[in-house]
C-alpha cells in the first residue's frame, strides 16, 4: 500500500513536531520508530551512521536484528552510501551483492542523510513485498529524512 503525497504532507508535520530535541540518537530511534509504524507493509527500517570511512554501523532501529557493519562496497545500503543516490530496488534477490540479514525482504528503499555535503549515514527500509516503494513513497520519505537532518545536530563521525 503506497501513501499518498497528502499522507506523507501529514507525516511530515508529524515527524516535524516529535524531533523536539537536537541529539542525533533521540532523533534518529524517533525516526525510525515512526517511519517503521506510519508507513504499512515494512518488516525493518533504520540507520546506519558512517562512523568510519567507507563503513556503516549500525544505529536505531525497528525489526529483526541487523547486519553491522556494512561496507560501501556492498549491498543497497552501500551502494546508497557511494553514490549519494537513493535507492528503490524492487527485488533485492535480483540485486547481486544483496546483504540478506532478514530472508523475508524483497524489496528495499536506502536514502543517504546529509550533514552539509557529508554523508551522515542512511535510512534504510526493509519490505516483505516486492515492488513496494513507488517514486511517491521514495519522494515522501525523502521529504522526511529532510526533516530529520534539519532538526537534528549530525556530528561528524569519521
Amino acid at each position: 500500500m503506497t501513501l499518498s503525497p497528502t499522507d506523507y504532507t501529514l507525516l511530515g508535520k508529524q515527524l516535524h513536531a516529535l524531533l523536539d530535541t537536537r541529539d542525533w540518537l533521540t532523533n534518529s530511534a524517533q525516526l525510525s520508530a515512526f517511519v517503521f509504524a506510519q508507513v504499512p507493509t515494512l518488516n525493518w527500517v533504520g540507520v546506519y551512521l558512517q562512523r568510519e570511512p567507507d563503513m556503516l554501523w549500525l544505529g536505531p532501529f525497528q525489526g529483526k536484528p541487523a547486519c553491522h557493519p556494512i561496507p560501501f562496497s556492498k549491498g543497497v545500503c552501500g551502494a546508497a552510501a557511494r553514490t549519494g543516490q537513493t535507492q528503490r530496488v524492487d527485488d533485492v534477490h535480483a540485486v547481486a551483492d544483496h546483504i540478506a540479514c532478514d530472508a523475508a525482504s524483497r524489496s528495499e528503499l536506502v536514502i543517504p542523510i546529509r550533514s552539509g555535503d557529508a554523508l551522515w549515514g542512511v535510512l534504510d527500509l526493509d519490505s516483505p513485498e516486492p515492488g513496494r516503494f513507488s517514486t511517491t513513497d521514495q519522494a515522501g520519505l525523502e521529504s522526511l529524512v529532510a526533516i530529520f537532518a534539519q532538526r537534528t545536530e549530525l556530528p561528524h563521525f569519521c
